[in-house]
């Protein structure tokens, strides 16, 4: 994890080398900024290339080293950019394929920069909620314009070189490299070697011609954007500051400034923890990274309802061909009409090309028996959630799939052990639960039964990534993770209602905090019959556990939500959006008198730390029992599937920022109501023995 050094003729390459995308860490800044050194004392030495080994020029800042000595000990990055920039010779640039962060504000040190086309280039710091901390707010707008540069910073995402170099007037690169980009930039750097000065970017100027105006609407938009996070305002702040100051190392104070002060926000805080989470996610702990792997080349996927069509478009976007099985052709046709539907609107939005379209569709095949699906490599089942029909499934799939195929099922509650138990190779049996639409939603809950084999969870995993899915591993239970603590959630909002509060009013609130959607507006999009269902079953199974009635209520008069027109709130046909309703209103209320509840004005504060808590109490006995690995991967459940709010950071994580002794307090205190279920706000015992001990659960 260093950089090497060679000379080639009477130029000297030193090569940045720490895989896998060459994080500038501690070892690799000193290995630089010594050779720059060597070859500047070497007379033989007319210039400097510099590049980076594998798949990266740099893809910024070292990961491992966030939060350690290591990331701030010098050289630190702004001192190595220095020692480039004060270089007597010419230090030339090679880049190529990813070039980010730390690595672009590296390259914009070099005097010269020759790129290889295709090359991902971003300043993508604002998706950690911070500003680039190393000139990036400084350098990017001398070489690109104010707009240009600016656009890119406050979006963070990846641009292509080949874009980037055709823009008129654009000095950040000197050389779009053709061929070999290394050989390039060896030839551009003896071209260069005896041109003085050396020309260097903090030398140049950044200008707006209507620079006030510019600037302010600037920070009207990242306002409207990005309302949750400060790191998108301070970018204009920073970039402002490059065009204002007449020292360029006053910018860079006032970059660092706003770093430093964006680095200790809970906005912040909250997009590293998901970020290091997601990374996380992908490691089990019983499964070595060097699993071997199943091949995966062909998918059947049963069931070609809204569930089956959005799991195949995920597999056809990959490139990975799809048979989908039904059992009736009126089905197949209906499924096939509406992938046809979503991939004609995205054409149409013009994000996605219809040469794109037609080799997605060409990959898709049908079909009304299971002989034609014998060969596929993973078959994903997607019928109806029923115990039995999925017997039926299983049985059928046991007896003509291949040895060694991958047997899934996209089951949301059932028993994943019971149904690999409906065949003779449950090693091979695997819960795959995506979530709706399964072709938009990036969460993928991967269930592990107690036999499925390591190898088809590292296949699955792997698998995951490729259809670009965040894939979380949960244990066997009812509802697996993210469903089975949305039922504390969905109970605490009925109890909210008996006491005082309206739909509207919880909804609201829980909005206002971040949450994309409302507990009932969430529920008259998924159907307020579903919820149904489950209680139905609970109450047979579970008959302790108490429930408010007012959603059995709702759906005894028909309002099953956005489907029938009328659930928690009434929908004008054709628009989604929910209107207040007085039949609901009055449903609740007369259930209240007949409870005999007098209603009390409930606080914002407390239906959010009651929904809030109750998934915290409900996450904790999850990690317990060893259903989720650690907390941070309940967090992922939550962040990309149930629209928990990305600046908080996930339940587990906003539970840590409250500080966990202060939920034990709350939740003590909301065992004390007499129309709350009081056993449920017993603290799990790994919330209790953390909050005892002083600590978090990341």
């Amino acid at each position: 994890m260093t950089a090497s050094y060679e000379v080639r003729g009477q130029v000297a390459v030193i090569t940045l080398n720490n895989p896998p995308v060459n994080g500038l860490g501690y070892e690799t800044r000193k290995a630089t900024a010594e050779g720059i050194e060597r070859a500047n004392n070497d007379a033989a030495v007319k210039a400097i290339v510099l590049t980076g080994a594998g798949k990266a020029f740099s893809g910024g800042a070292d990961i491992r080293e966030f939060g350690s000595p290591k990331a701030l000990a010098e050289p630190n990055l702004l001192s190595l950019i220095k020692v480039v920039e004060n270089s007597g010779k010419p230090v030339v640039a090679a880049i190529h394929s990813v070039c980010m962060g730390g690595g672009l504000e590296l390259a914009l040190g070099c005097h010269y920069r020759v790129v290889a086309p295709g090359t991902q280039v971003a300043l993508p710091e604002v998706k950690l909620g911070l500003v680039p901390g190393a000139g990036g707010t400084q350098r990017l707008p001398r070489v690109l314009g104010v707009e240009v540069a600016l656009n890119m910073i406050v979006k963070g995402d990846p641009v292509k070189s080949e874009q980037l170099a055709a823009l008129p007037g654009q000095k950040l690169f000197d050389q779009l490299a053709e061929g070999d980009v290394l050989e390039a930039a060896l030839a551009y750097a003896q071209q260069v070697a005896d041109v003085r000065p050396l020309p260097l970017v903090r030398n140049l100027k950044a200008r707006h011609p209507e620079g006030d105006a510019y600037f302010q609407f600037a920070r009207n938009t990242v306002k409207a954007m990005a309302k949750n996070f400060p790191a998108p305002a301070r970018c204009v702040d920073c970039v402002e500051q490059a065009t204002k100051t007449r020292n360029i190392d006053d910018g860079l104070a006032y970059e660092r400034e706003a770093f430093i002060s964006l680095m200790m926000t809970p906005e912040c805080k909250a997009l590293r923890h998901a970020f290091f989470a997601e990374r996380a996610a992908s490691k089990i702990p019983d499964v070595p990274e060097d699993t071997p792997q199943r091949k995966i080349e062909q998918v059947a996927v049963i069931g070609a309802g809204t569930m089956g069509g959005g799991i195949s478009m995920n597999f056809l976007n990959a490139g990975i061909p799809v048979t989908i099985l039904e059992t009736k052709q009126e089905a197949l046709d209906r499924g096939i009409a509406t992938i046809r539907k979503n991939y004609e609107a995205q054409v149409k939005k013009g994000k996605l090309k219809q040469d794109k379209y037609e080799q997605r569709m060409a990959l898709l095949t049908t079909t009304l028996d299971y002989a034609d699906i014998k060969n596929a490599d993973l078959v994903i089942e997607a019928v109806f959630e029923e115990l039995g029909v999925k017997e039926k499934v299983f049985t059928t799939l046991d007896e003509v799939m291949k040895p060694g195929a991958i047997l899934a099922s996209n089951t949301s509650t059932l028993d994943v052990d019971k149904i690999a138990g409906f065949t003779k190779r449950p090693q091979d049996v695997v819960g795959m639960h995506f979530f709706s639409p399964a072709n938009v939603m990036k969460l993928l809950e991967v269930v592990r039964g107690a036999k499925t084999g390591k190898d088809v969870l590292a296949t699955v995993m792997s698998l995951a990534k490729k259809i670009k899915k965040t894939a979380v591993v949960s244990g066997v239970c009812d509802g697996f993770i993210g469903n089975r603590m949305i039922e504390q959630y969905s109970r605490q909002a009925g109890f909210l209602l008996e006491e005082g509060a309206t739909p509207q009013q919880v909804d609201k609130a829980v909005e206002k905090f971040g949450f994309a959607m409302g507990p009932f507006r969430m529920g008259d999009l998924a159907g307020n019959d579903i919820g149904w269902a489950i209680r139905k079953r609970r109450y047979q199974e579970k008959p302790d556990m108490r429930y408010s009635k007012t959603a059995d209520l709702l759906c005894e008069m028909g309002r099953y939500g956005q489907k029938t027109g009328a659930g928690w709130y009434d929908y004008v046909p054709g628009k989604r959006d929910a209107i207040p309703s007085s039949v609901v209103n009055e449903m609740i209320e007369k259930h209240r008198a007949e409870l005999g509840i007098t209603p009390r004005k409930i606080s914002d504060e407390e239906i959010v730390h009651r929904l809030v808590y109750s998934l915290v109490n409900e996450g904790a006995k999850i990690v317990e029992e060893g259903i989720a690995s650690k907390a941070s991967d309940v967090d992922m459940v939550y962040l990309t599937g149930y629209g928990f709010p990305l600046h908080r950071g996930g339940p587990m994580n906003y539970a840590d920022t409250q500080g966990l002794f202060n939920v034990v307090q709350t939740m003590k205190r909301f065992a004390k109501n007499p129309h709350d279920d009081a056993s449920f706000w017993e603290p799990a015992p790994l919330l209790a023995r953390l909050a005892a001990e002083g600590k978090s659960f990341n």
